[in-house]
């Protein structure tokens, strides 16, 4: 029972660290702010869950599993409730969402700016 219990708090840590670094690539390879704060608001949620949770398993049933327990709840209203102000903020401050040309379909065809006959 023991190293089934092992099993499933390394599998908690570690998937909720694969969810924190691709969040953090996320931040590097994604184009514009939101899509930046989407990648970071869901991933953090997610992989500071999941961590808090092998960590609850690993604890057992004591005063520490209650703190963890309360900073997972505490994590989920707030990481929400965080991205939609920076999200209004920044609509607010001018920043305009990334979108894909119209008709372009995502693929370089030669007929985006600067590339047409006049």
């Amino acid at each position: 029972m023991e190293q089934v219990l092992s099993v499933l708090i390394w599998a908690l840590l570690l998937s909720g660290a694969f969810f924190l670094v691709s969040g953090a690539l996320g931040m590097v390879r994604l184009p514009d702010v939101f899509t930046r704060m989407h990648a970071a608001g869901m991933a953090d949620t997610m992989g500071a869950g999941l961590i808090l949770v092998g960590l609850c398993v690993y604890s057992g049933a004591n005063f520490v599993t209650l703190r963890l327990v309360l900073i997972l709840a505490f994590l989920w209203f707030t990481s929400p409730i965080a991205t939609h102000a920076l999200a209004k903020a920044a609509l607010s401050g001018g920043a305009e969402p990334y979108t894909v040309g119209a008709g372009d379909g995502g693929t370089d065809d030669g007929a985006g700016e600067g590339g047409g006959a006049p």
